[in-house]
């Protein structure tokens, strides 16, 4: 009788542990999203004496990531940048922003981005951390994240994620110490990203 109460405890004792298994939510494998190039904008502010910011952006942007949108993970992430479609609206200017003095495009093309980790700090808002390549220079740097919407897209209907992001970095921490006295031209520029990235089957 004794065997039979411990094999009928034991028995009992595992299907509780089976069925509380199965009830445990499973994480889904990271998705594959790539930049839908027509949608993502790398924009920034840099200003001009304290008198305004000069508001430019590139215009070449390409990349993707994994994500788990369930556990609000990335498991990695790469955007590569076109140095030389800097565009600030004023050619002359235009020109000096990819020479020497500042991102030297001739010998550094492109500007770098891997994402190694994402902090979810709420339902759709959180840190995302990674290393920044510029002129061959590598730094960290922590943007600020807000993810607008996932959903299928009114336009085609692909699974589209949409985010935005902002943050700031020294480019004198990047070698450009091009009129830093007197803040002629600011050591601190602002970042504002907008993007909108197609979910990959498979």
């Amino acid at each position: 009788m004794p065997f039979i109460r411990y094999a009928r405890s034991a028995l009992l004792s595992t299907s509780a542990l089976a069925m509380a298994l199965s009830a445990t939510p499973v994480s889904a494998e990271p998705e594959r999203f790539v930049l839908d190039e027509s949608h993502v904008s790398v924009g920034f502010l840099v200003g001009h004496a304290r008198f305004a910011d000069v508001l430019g952006q590139f215009t070449e942007v390409s990349g993707e990531f994994l994500y788990d949108s369930e556990s609000q993970t990335l498991e990695r992430g790469e955007v590569e940048i076109a140095a030389d479609s800097v565009f600030t609206g004023h050619d002359e200017r235009d020109g000096h922003i990819r020479g020497g003095d500042f991102l030297e495009t001739g010998e550094y093309s492109a500007i770098r981005f891997k994402a190694n980790r994402y902090e979810a700090e709420g339902e759709n808002t959180g840190t995302l951390h990674g290393d920044l390549t510029i002129r061959g220079i590598t730094q960290p740097i922590r943007l600020e994240a807000t993810i607008n919407r996932r959903d299928d897209h009114p336009i085609g209907g692909a699974d589209t994620l949409g985010a935005s992001l902002r943050g700031s970095l020294m480019r004198s921490d990047y070698g450009m110490d091009y009129a830093l006295e007197g803040d002629l031209v600011s050591d601190r520029i602002e970042l504002i990203i907008e993007f909108e990235a197609v979910q990959q089957d498979g």
